[in-house]
C-alpha cells in the first residue's frame, strides 16, 4: 500500500464566488423566461417538468439547459480538489435504530482519533450508544422505506452533514449489519490514497436491471446509460459534492424509479448512484463496492450470517476476494467478472462485510483482532 505523504495546506477555493455569481444569473434567467428554458426544472423540479416524451431511438441530441448547467458544476468541482492538512474518513451509518456492532467498531476506531468522523441516520427510534465514538453523532433523520426514494434521501442527508466538516475527504456508507474486515490503517490507506470512488456499477440486461428502466426518464437518462449496483458506496469528496449539487438526475429517479412503476418495480437506491456516476464521471469510479455481500442464495435479500456461520475461514475468504462475479437476471444468465483494481493494481476487493446478525458479535470480536490483522 502507498505510505503516508505530506499534504498541502487547506485553501479556500476562489471559484465558489464565480460559480455562485453564474448560478444567480442562471436562476434569474430561469425565473424571467421559464417557458423558454428547462433550467427552472433543474433547480425547482416538479413532476410536470418531466412528463414529455422523446423516442428511445434518439441518442444524439443537444443538451438541455439543466444538463449544461450541471456539466459546469461538475467541471468546476473536478478542477478544484478539496484538500486538508488532517484528512478524515466519514463513516455514515444508515440504521433502523441501535447499532449492534458498536463495540466492534469501537475496537476498530480506537487509537485513530482525529482520522475519522461518525454520522448516524436512524429511521426509527434514536439509538442508545455504548461507544464514545458514537455518542452525540446522531443527525436529524426521517423515516426510510426499503426500495423507495427515501433511502436515497437518507444517504444524501448523511453526506450533507458530513460535508460540513472540510477535513472529511472520503465518505463510506454502512448499514447496522456491516463490520470492518481489516484494521483501520489498511482501510485508511485504501480509501484515502485511491484515485476513484468505489461505486458498484454494471449493466444487467435482465428484468431486474435494464428491465426497470422507464422511457419517461428521457431525454436526460437514456436506456443505454441505465446501470445497476449495490447502494453501499465509498466516495471521494468531489463526488459527494456532485451528489449534493444534483437535482436534475435525482428528479428522474424520484418520479420514475419506484416500486409499482410502469407495472414493474424499480428501486432508486440500486440505480441512481450507478447511473449518475456512469454518466458524469465513468473513469472516476471503480465499478465495484468495497462492502462484501453474499447473493448466492438468489433471493430478494442477501444471505444473513448467524453465529454458526462465522468462522476464521469465512473472514479469510471474504478478505481474499479480488474480483467480482455477477450473473445477469435475463434468460441467458450471463456471468460477468470485474477485477478489483486499486490505482492500476489488482487488489482484494473488500474492506467491510454484511449482513451479520447481532448474535455474531462475540465470535466477530474473537476473530477480528484489529491490532493483528
Amino acid at each position: 500500500m502507498v505510505g503516508s505523504r505530506k499534504r498541502p495546506d487547506l485553501k479556500r477555493p476562489t471559484w465558489i464566488i464565480v460559480f455562485l455569481s453564474l448560478v444567480s444569473i442562471f436562476l434569474m434567467g430561469a425565473y424571467v423566461y421559464p417557458s423558454r428554458s428547462s433550467a427552472a426544472c433543474y433547480f425547482f423540479y416538479s413532476r410536470s417538468c418531466y412528463e414529455h416524451h422523446v423516442p428511445a431511438s434518439v441518442f444524439t441530441r443537444e443538451l438541455t439547459d439543466g444538463e449544461t448547467a450541471f456539466q459546469l458544476v461538475v467541471k468546476q468541482i473536478l478542477k478544484t480538489p478539496h484538500q486538508s492538512k488532517n484528512p478524515k474518513i466519514a463513516f455514515l451509518f444508515l440504521t433502523q435504530s441501535s447499532l449492534p456492532f458498536e463495540k466492534l467498531w469501537h475496537m476498530f476506531f480506537q487509537g485513530h482519533e482525529g482520522r475519522f468522523s461518525v454520522y448516524i441516520h436512524a429511521s426509527r427510534e434514536k439509538p442508545a450508544h455504548v461507544s464514545r465514538y458514537f455518542v452525540g453523532r446522531d443527525i436529524h433523520s426521517e423515516k426510510v422505506a426499503w426500495g423507495k426514494i427515501s433511502m436515497v434521501d437518507a444517504e444524501k442527508r448523511l453526506l450533507a452533514n458530513a460535508l460540513r466538516d472540510p477535513d472529511n475527504q472520503h465518505f463510506v456508507l454502512l448499514s447496522d449489519s456491516c463490520v470492518p474486515v481489516h484494521h483501520f490503517e489498511y482501510v485508511y490507506k485504501y480509501l484515502m490514497f485511491t484515485k476513484v470512488s468505489f461505486i458498484d456499477c454494471f449493466v444487467d440486461p435482465g428484468p431486474h436491471g435494464t428491465g426497470r428502466y422507464s422511457e419517461r426518464m428521457l431525454p436526460e437518462v437514456e436506456k443505454r446509460d441505465f446501470q445497476k449496483g449495490s447502494q453501499w458506496f465509498s466516495m471521494k469528496r468531489e463526488h459527494a459534492l456532485m451528489v449534493m449539487a444534483d437535482c436534475l438526475y435525482y428528479a428522474k429517479f424520484k418520479f420514475y424509479c419506484r416500486p409499482n412503476m410502469d407495472s414493474g418495480n424499480c428501486y432508486a437506491d440500486e440505480h441512481y448512484f450507478p447511473t449518475f456516476f456512469h454518466m458524469i464521471d465513468p473513469s472516476g469510479i471503480s465499478n465495484f463496492s468495497v462492502t462484501h455481500v453474499d447473493w448466492s442464495e438468489a433471493k430478494w435479500h442477501p444471505k444473513s450470517y448467524s453465529a454458526h456461520d462465522v468462522t476464521y475461514q469465512l473472514l479469510k475468504n471474504i478478505t481474499s476476494v479480488d474480483e467480482i462475479i455477477r450473473v445477469s437476471t435475463d434468460g441467458k444468465k450471463t456471468v460477468m467478472t470485474t477485477p478489483c483494481i486499486w490505482n492500476g493494481v489488482k487488489q482484494p476487493c473488500y474492506l467491510f462485510a454484511r449482513k451479520f446478525n447481532p448474535e455474531t458479535l462475540d465470535k466477530l470480536l474473537l476473530f477480528l483482532n484489529y491490532t493483528k490483522l
